[in-house]
């Protein structure tokens, strides 16, 4: 029987001990299931250190908690060894959405009876850091530092919250000044830049299609390039995003690699839902085919 350790995080969005019991139950029949449940990063590098043979992984979370769980695989040598799989019990389950799987947990968990396996796209940045759904810098970055207040107390509505304080400070800002390269090519356009954005996963913030083009699976990154112009252009930007027709745009540049660069202002960026320092560089490169995930 396939061995499957069961990785829950208890301050998941949506989780709950009933929740994760009935999702324990539904898998039982078909593997050799040991649950555990993290709060912290060295809970969740002790949990796999201590379980080196088992064959799949399940990730009962949403976003962070995934990305969290392919980290600490990818860092312990391990993502080529096992079969990852999800049960989307975040605020946003971007990453799901793209990958089809059934929002209802149960529905979700029986994705890994009855669906397949797919070879899964990870980007890593200059840090080794990982990213499995999105990453991006500018306005997006600070749409989600000023959306932590409110996405605990109200869900995915916190983000729509967070994008509109950013919004509304964004209306004075001049842009960064960003040198931008993809695949040894710097992009010609030097307007300033109020966001980039790369990624395997099309939505952010709950549903946004961001880069709605992507395939975690084509062997490349999507990236997404928004510049600046006026006020009333940036409003336009907003709305047309969460349309999904942003990449339409002629103040929009989208493309797709295996390796970009960004220099220049220092900016702060959030890798799945996690926001970092501001920096003057940012780097990011695919690494194909790396992790392999149940899909339905």
């Amino acid at each position: 029987m396939t061995s499957l350790l069961a990785i829950a995080n208890a301050d998941a969005g949506t989780s709950s001990d009933e929740i994760v019991g009935e999702v324990v139950t539904v898998l039982r029949d078909d593997f050799d299931v040991e649950l555990v449940t993290t709060s912290r990063p060295d809970d969740l590098e002790r949990a796999i250190a201590q379980h080196p043979d088992v064959d799949a992984v399940l990730v009962l979370g949403g976003d962070g908690s995934l990305h969290a769980v392919v980290a600490a695989l990818h860092h312990a040598g391990r993502l080529s060894d096992v079969t990852v799989g999800l049960v989307p019990l975040g605020t946003g389950n971007d990453f799901a959405a793209t990958l089809g799987l059934p929002e209802e947990p149960l529905r979700a968990a029986e994705v890994l009876t009855t669906g397949r396996t797919k070879t899964i796209d990870l980007i890593l940045d200059d840090k080794d850091g990982v990213v499995i759904n999105a990453a991006h810098i500018g306005i997006g970055a600070e749409a989600a530092a000023a959306a932590r207040p409110w996405k605990k107390m109200l869900g995915p509505i916190g983000y729509a919250i967070g994008a509109i304080i950013t919004g509304l400070r964004g209306l004075t800002s001049d842009g960064a000044r960003l040198t931008i390269t993809v695949d040894g090519k710097t992009l010609p356009r030097k307007e300033p830049v109020i966001q980039v954005a790369v990624g395997n996963g099309r939505f952010v913030g709950g549903g946004a299609p961001l880069l709605p083009q992507a395939d975690p699976s084509d062997g490349q990154l999507d990236v997404s390039v928004s510049y600046t112009e006026s006020p009333r252009r940036r409003i336009a930007y907003a709305f047309s995003v969460r349309r999904g027709d942003h990449h339409r745009r002629d103040d929009v540049v989208y493309l797709r690699g295996t390796e970009v660069t960004v220099r220049g202002d220092a900016l702060r960026c959030t890798s799945d839902g996690e926001l970092t320092k501001a920096s003057t560089s940012h780097v990011w490169r695919l690494k194909a085919g790396a992790l392999t995930m149940y899909i339905p």
